[in-house]
Formats: structure tokens, sequence, C-alpha cells
């Protein structure tokens, strides 16, 4: 027996011997990389890590250089002994700037950013967790390439090339969020996705209306999820998870968040819960000379004895009424019967508190307070939608991909004037599916990539007044058409991409979409409209083009061009709204759908593998663009509404209208550990008249970001610079979105904010995060926005994973 086993154990103690397992790790936070490669020479061996970032050395054995690389990350040249030495732990750091990344958003599919000739902004879930901000629409605002405006501390309005809202699409898993009344205004709904359980938000920079449709005039902003990841070869299960809480100063912010994966071999189970408390924001306080009280909350409204009271704010620089709270939730199942089959139930719900509108809160008329009261109800969005994957190895396609989806959209307007008792209440909800069918195809040096796509829109509108002293209710005029409303559209498109040679890469495809829309007007007691009917149906033919030149030396030239169209939607077209004080808009049944051509040309150069210098410029031809102008209404060019007697206006097609731009952007890795990146951008937008052309709105102003980084064993550091230009009044859109009213009397003012942010890996289960945001305490508006930026804030986060 005995000389059984002795041979047995000989061969296992030799296994232990002769085998090890190498993790590899990222520097500053001890993440495994999970599929970086392993490669030497003497003896000629090479491995893949796996989704732990482990790899098998038994092969490696005795090499004096063992090279480690990962894409974005420094490759690192080791011996076996060195490896051995470090406890067979490798740590990479990451580059500043790469264009080996994967991206989706361009063609729905996975290629390399370097291939697409789009400009395209990845924040990856790794750079998520280190800005650490507390919306998605912070963490788009932070990127130095997108401007977000604010109404209200509860929003956030991404801004890409002077489009904004209704014309920028937000996509999330593949679903399109923007719905029937996504308005031309400023939206908040980019804080209804959660930005702790993102994998990344990709940005692409001009039209993308070839691959996903309509609104997609500015840009696509493209968030994903994480997934759920199963156990591996060698495992029954896979358990893990993050926590987190966080807090900061300038709105005492209270937020914490938890996720669990389960993962079997097949199944797997990923739960996010997040909650978020922010109390009153407290602004700036270093006002520059000439606007001593810009911004200044002076006063709020407090109901006394039942009689609405100004109050004095005993600090003006406590915007009082910007609290608010939200709670976000997912859940995703993966079942993957082989590695050729998957599918995914993706369910997400989020829900806030009452977000108080703090500009209506501000306004003044005669010396009292214009609202006593004016806020979002809470803001409920669900989605739930199942994806297919399949992979074929031939046939029609080697890859599909279908994905159906519904969700159910709530959100509602509340206000009440100065000493009113009636309080109304407009509410809308909306029931919305989407079907998308997209394949993928690739021959040769050829990628085709084509598909289908389908959605319904249902809108719901009502309104009521209700009579804060006595309880009873009266009707009210809806914000939209009372007798309902419904949009819908169905496309299919086709594009191409094809590696000519190492050195040249074309990209082109074409998308026909059919649009619908029908709206009733049914009650005529407010406004007598001289129609009860309004049916819309409209078709477009967008295309695009574009080509990469690589020579050699690090050279990189783009030239595209693209086209884009957004049909009008029940906002546009159906909407009686107060705009700015004194103006409302009616319906305007006839409008026709906007479209954008454009033209850009990029240029950058890669010095020394490690410096990036670069930039794109572009020029848009935007027609039928839908603007605000004055008109009449039954005569009269001002009607009553709210009590207000305002000028009556309407959304029409203006002609012509153009922009212009370009953004600058340079990266350099000045050693493996420091590194600067920077970004300037600027737009320029006019509509055209029979006279003087007039300001676009939603043109920002020169903006953008510098950064230096440090990245050192488990601790990173950024030191960055925020800053935007003026925005001159005679730049303003006075009829349109940009709110002259909140600006000073020359406009919006320059300004500029110093800040940091450090990160350091406790140990592999446990990180400390603290920043200093707006060090100076300077006092600022970003354009348009009607709420002033946080002042000096103190984010201190612990992080705990398993």
């Amino acid at each position: 027996m005995k000389k059984n086993i002795l041979p047995l154990l000989g061969i296992l103690y030799a296994g232990m011997a002769f085998s090890q397992t190498v993790t590899v790790v990222d520097l500053t936070d001890l993440k495994p990389l999970a599929y970086a490669t392993v490669f030497s020479n003497h003896p000629s061996a090479t491995a893949i890590t796996n989704e732990r970032g482990q790899a098998d050395l038994a092969a490696f054995r005795g090499a004096d250089s063992i090279r480690f690389s990962y894409v974005g990350y420094f490759e690192k040249v080791m011996s076996y002994r060195e490896v051995e030495e470090r406890g067979f732990m490798v740590r990479l750091s990451e580059r500043a700037y790469s264009m080996d990344e994967v991206v989706i958003s361009a063609s729905r599919f996975e290629e390399k950013r370097e291939d697409v000739a789009q400009v395209i902004q990845v924040i990856n879930a790794k750079e998520l967790a280190f800005i650490n901000q507390q919306t998605t629409a912070d963490v788009l605002q932070n990127s130095g390439e997108v401007l977000v405006q604010k109404s209200q501390q509860g929003g956030g309005s991404p801004v890409i090339r002077g489009f904004e809202a209704n014309r920028v699409l937000l996509v999330v898993d593949g679903v399109r969020m923007n719905n029937a009344i996504y308005r031309a205004g400023h939206l908040q709904n980019s804080i209804t996705l959660d930005n702790t359980i993102l994998e990344k938000a990709e940005i692409v920079f001009g039209p993308g209306s070839v691959v996903y449709g309509s609104d997609a005039l500015g840009g696509v902003i493209h968030f994903h999820t994480k997934n759920p990841q199963l156990a591996l070869e060698n495992e029954k299960t896979n358990v893990s998870g993050q926590a987190f809480a966080r807090f900061a100063s300038a709105s005492t912010e209270l937020s914490s968040h938890i996720d669990l994966n389960l993962g079997w071999k097949k199944f797997g189970s990923l739960t996010s819960l997040t909650f978020s408390k922010f109390g009153d924001l407290r602004q700036g306080s270093r006002r520059i000379p000439p606007y001593p009280n810009f911004g200044a909350r002076d006063f709020y409204v407090e109901r006394i004895n039942g009689l609405d009271s100004m109050v004095v704010n005993k600090d003006p620089n406590i915007q009082v009424g910007s609290g608010y709270s939200q709670f976000d939730v997912l859940q995703k199942f993966l079942y993957r019967p082989s590695d050729r089959v998957s599918h995914t139930l993706n369910l997400q719900y989020s829900t806030s508190s009452d977000v108080p509108r703090y500009d209506r809160l501000t306004q003044v008329s005669g010396g009292l307070p214009r609202f006593a009261e004016w806020y979002y109800g809470p803001q409920d969005r669900l989605l739930s939608s199942y994806m297919l994957n399949w992979n074929r190895a031939s046939g029609l396609f080697d890859n599909f991909r279908l994905i159906l989806a519904y969700q159910n959209i709530e959100e509602s307007r509340n206000d009440r004037r100065f000493r009113q008792d009636l309080l109304n209440h407009r509410t809308e909800k909306l029931d919305i599916l989407t079907l998308n069918a997209d394949f993928n195809k690739d021959i040769k040096r050829h990628e085709i990539r084509f598909g289908l796509e389908g959605t319904y829109n249902k809108v719901n509108s009502t309104a009521y007044a209700e009579n804060i002293v006595d309880g009873k209710t009266e009707a009210l005029d809806t914000r939209y058409p009372d007798g309902g409303s419904n949009m819908r559209t169905a496309a299919a498109y086709v594009t191409h991409s094809f590696e000519i040679s190492p050195h040249w890469i074309l990209n082109e495809g074409i998308r026909f979409s059919c649009v619908g829309l029908s709206a009733r007007f049914a009650d005529k007691t407010f406004f007598d409209f001289p129609f009860t009917e309004a049916k819309q149906d409209h078709t477009a033919l967008n295309g695009n083009l574009g080509l990469i030149y690589m020579p050699k030396g690090g050279w990189r030239v783009t030239v595209a061009g693209s086209s884009g169209f957004r049909a009008p939607n029940v906002d546009d077209l159906g909407k009686v709204f107060e705009s700015v004080p004194g103006n409302v808009i009616l319906p305007n049944p006839d409008l026709n759908p906007e479209y954008t051509y454009n033209l850009e040309a990029g240029l950058s150069k890669t010095f020394a593998g490690k410096i990036t210098l670069g930039g794109t410029v572009y020029y848009t031809w935007y027609r039928n663009a839908i603007t605000t102008q004055p008109g009449t209404f039954n005569g009269q060019d001002s009607i009553l509404f709210n009590g207000v007697l305002s000028q009556v206006t309407y959304n029409v097609n203006s002609q012509h209208a153009y922009l212009y731009g370009g953004n600058a952007y340079l990266s350099a890795d000045v050693t493996d550990q420091f590194s600067i990146t920077s970004t300037l951008n600027y737009t320029y937008g006019r509509i055209r008249t029979d006279t003087t052309n007039y300001p676009l709105d939603h043109i920002p102003p020169v903006f953008g970001k510098t950064s230096f980084n440090l990245k050192l064993d488990k601790f990173r550091g950024e030191f960055w610079v925020m800053y935007n230009g003026w925005k001159r009044l005679e730049d303003y859109n006075l009829l349109g979105e940009d709110n002259f009213a909140f600006a000073t009397p020359d406009g919006m003012p320059a300004w500029m904010t110093l800040n940091l942010r450090t990160s350091y890996q406790l140990s592999r289960y446990f990180q400390v995060q603290v920043a200093l945001d707006n060090i100076l305490d300077t006092n600022y508006r970003v354009f348009a926005s009607n709420i002033s930026a946080p002042g000096r804030n103190l984010v201190v986060t612990v992080r705990g994973t398993f």
C-alpha cells in the first residue's frame, strides 16, 4: 500500500513545484486584468489570463524575459525569478490614452475604436469608480467633452456639439431611452441611470442616425450596465460583489451601494441597489467683483399659519429648495447553455422623491416670489428587456442579437403660485415597446452589420388643480393632447467596414426609417384649437461615409460625412407650455422633420508611443431646424396662461441653420506613473434669416479640462482644472432655451475650478477615496443652468469588494 502511495505523492509534489499561477492586476486598485497576454521566447510559451487575471506559468519556468501585456496598459517585462520574488503578482500601469479600446456604440457590435471614423469617448468601469460622481449627468460633465446644463440639483442635460435634449440620443443596453415626450429644452432623464453599476459609457460625437435612427443629431450616449459573471472552469460557483458608502459636504450627500453576483456554470445573477440622499446644495462663496450677489439665494417660501411667507435666507450660499433623494435597482439574469448562445433578462427601476425645480423657486414678480411650490413628482423609470445573443461560424450571419424591451415611464409637474390656493398637477405616463434585431457578418477584410428596429410609444397626459385649503379639485389644461397620443417607428439599416490595407479603412452605411404620430385634442375648454386631431407620417433616408488613413510614424487621419434626422415628437407638436416667464408655446401640427448634414476631419499624431496630440473640426448644415418663434392665436399675440398674460409662440421649422466647431486634445504619458491629459471644445451656431443671422440656442461657450495623473502601487491621484469661457448676452437665443434670465446682464461669466481626488487600496478588499472639488470655492454656473454649481466639496468614500 505504502509503495503505491509514495510514487503518487512524488508526482503531486513535482506538479506543485513546477506549476505556479501568476495573477495580473491593475497597479492602483489591484483589480484582476482578464485576458491579459503572457509571452516569452526562451522558452517559447504563451498564456492568457482568465477572468480572475490568473494564468499558469509552468511553461515559463526559467525564462529570462516574460512579457505581460494588456490593452490600454504599459507592457511589463520580467524574468521568472522576478515574478517569483514578487509573489507571482504582476501589476500593470494603465496608459492615459488608447485607440485599441473596444467600442460597441458605433455599430452595435464590438470593434476597435481605431477602426471607427467617428470620434468616440469611452468612460470605463475603472474610471467611473475613480471619478466617483453622484449622478450620471455629473459623470458626463466630468468628461471635459460634454457640457451639462442643470435647472435643479436633481437634473442634468448633456450638450454635444451644440445639440441638446431630444437632439441627443440616450441608449441603455441597446435600448433607446428617448421617447415621445423628450423635449427640446433641458432634460433630467440621464440621472435615472445609476452610474455605480455601469460597465462603461460611450459617447459618439456627430450624427448617429444610420445606426440609431431619429434624435441622434448631435451624438449618441450609450450606457452599458454590468453583466452577471459565470463560474470559471475550475469553479463550482462565482460569488462576488462590492459595496460603498459616500459622503459629500456641499450637498451633505449620503449615498450607499451594494451589488451581488452569483454565478454557476450556465446561470448567473447580478443584483444592484443604490440609495442617495442630497440636501440643499451649497454654492461657492468666491464671486467675481462685478457680480457680488450672482446666484445668491436671498429668500425662500415657507407656509406659516396657513399663509405663504417670504423668508430671509440666513446663508445666501445655501440653495434652499434643491435637495432630493433617489433609489435605483438593477437585476440581471444570464443563462448561457453553450458558448454560442446566451439569454439575458435585464430589469431596471429608478425612482426619486419629489425634485424641487430650483430655478422656478427663485423667480420674482413685483418684488414677491412667483411660486410657492414647483416640483417634479417622483420620476419613475422601469425597463425590462430580453436579449438573445447567438454566435455562428457560418451562414448568413456570424452574430445575431435580438433585444425586446418594455419601458414604463411616469413623471409629473406640480406648481402653485405664491399666496394662491390652487396646486396644479400635470402627469404624463408612457408605455414604450422596442424591438431590435442586429446581425454581423465578417467576410475576409469586410465587416457587414445590418438590422431592423421598431418602436411604439403611447402617451397619456392628465391634469387637475387641487385646492390646498379645502382639498377640492377642478379641471386643468393638460401638457400634452388630452385625447391621447402615440408615436411609432420602423427602420432597416446596413453598415460596412472594409480594411483596404493595414493603413486604410473605409466605413459606410445607410438607413431607411418610417415614423408616424397621432394625437387627439379632445377637450377645447381651455384652448379652442382650430383642429381636433394631428397625424403625421414621415420617411427618412440617412447615410454615412468615413475614411481612415493610418500611415507609419503614429499618424492617424480621418474624414467623415454623415446625415441625421429627427422626426417631430409629441412634445414638439402638441405641447402647451410656458417656456420662459411671459411666453407660452402652443401646438403646431404642421411641423416637419429636422435634418443635419455633417462633414468632419480629424488628425492625430502619437510620439514615441507615449504622447498623442490631435483634433477634430466639423461643419453641420441644419435644415428645418425646429425653433420657437412668435405667433398669434385667434388673432391675438398674447393670451392668459396660468393667470399671466403671455406672448404666443410656436415651434416652427426655420429654413436654415448651421454649426461648426472643433475639439483639440493632448494625452501624454510622461512616465509609466505620471501622465497629462487635456481637451478643449469650441462650438458656433446661427439661424439664417433674411437680415442678420440669429444665435442658435444650446450653443455652449468654449470649455475643457486638463488633468495631471499620478499612479503608484495601490495609489492613484488626479489634480484637474475645469474651465469655461464667457457666453456673452449677444450670443444668447432670447426665445429659445438659453435661460438668459438666469445670467448676468453681460451673459454667463467665464469660470475655472481647481480639483483633487485620490484613492488608496488598503488591501485587495478595501479602498478609501478622498476628493476635494472646487478647492478655491469659486461661485459659478454652467451655461444655461439655473442653479449654481457646488462650492468647495469634500468627498469621502469607503469601498469594499468580496
